[in-house]
């Protein structure tokens, strides 16, 4: 590990990935409007992220664990988001994931991207189905600014050596406590409060804002 140069940190819905994972996942309970309401009211900041969180899980209640697989088939990764992670990766920057989403998709996109730190939701099973319940700590967005402040001192980093990326109110206090917090395709909450943000869809524009590249 002390090749590590620096440390980015990713939001994953929204972000590293086009689509709203809970929003897929609503579709397949025929709960879609539901849900995808109280995501968009979430990510605006206008809803306590962690009530809305356990609100729209509940509404998953009775989904075969199958439906990872799935969802998992119909989400994109924002363009040139893997070129992105690859150039870090080959400057020593270590790139995690901090999700307010589910562990089986997480887990996935990490594995795929080559990336060991992750985090995300952990959602209760019993007997293949989803009881519509979280077990285990919710990834908040004040336990998202932990895991970044984590991560860091177990690399024994400065703090301007490290980078978040979201596009959610829930990212707010992440992005706050980075070095370099950069609001990506970001709702006008973040926009507001975070000096650094990239309005195009592509991944390739994040570069330039990160100085401590080679």
């Amino acid at each position: 590990m002390s090749q590590v140069k620096g440390l980015c940190v990713m939001d994953v819905d929204g972000t590293l990935i086009l689509e709203e994972v809970i929003d897929l996942l609503g579709r397949e309970a025929g709960r879609e409007e539901e849900i995808s309401q109280i995501t968009s009211k979430a990510m605006r900041g206008e809803l306590n992220f962690e009530r809305s969180l356990r609100d729209r899980v509940s509404l998953l209640e009775g989904l075969p664990i199958s439906i990872f697989d799935t969802v998992f088939k119909s989400i994109h990764l924002t363009p040139n988001v893997q070129e992105f992670i690859s150039i870090l990766q080959k400057n020593g920057i270590l790139v995690g994931l901090v999700s307010g989403g589910f562990i089986p998709i997480v887990e996935r996109l990490a594995k795929s991207l080559g990336i060991t730190h992750f985090s995300a939701n952990q959602l209760e099973v019993k007997d293949g189905l989803l009881t519509g319940k979280l077990v285990g700590q919710i990834i908040s967005p004040q336990v998202k600014k932990e895991t970044l402040e984590q991560w860091r001192k177990e690399l024994k980093l400065p703090k301007e050596r490290t980078i978040a990326i979201g596009d959610g109110a829930n990212d707010l206090l992440m992005l706050k406590s980075a070095g370099l917090g950069i609001a990506f395709c970001a709702k006008e909450v973040l926009k507001k409060e975070i000096p650094h943000h990239v309005d195009k869809r592509d991944f390739l524009e994040v570069l330039p804002l990160i100085d401590f590249l080679e």
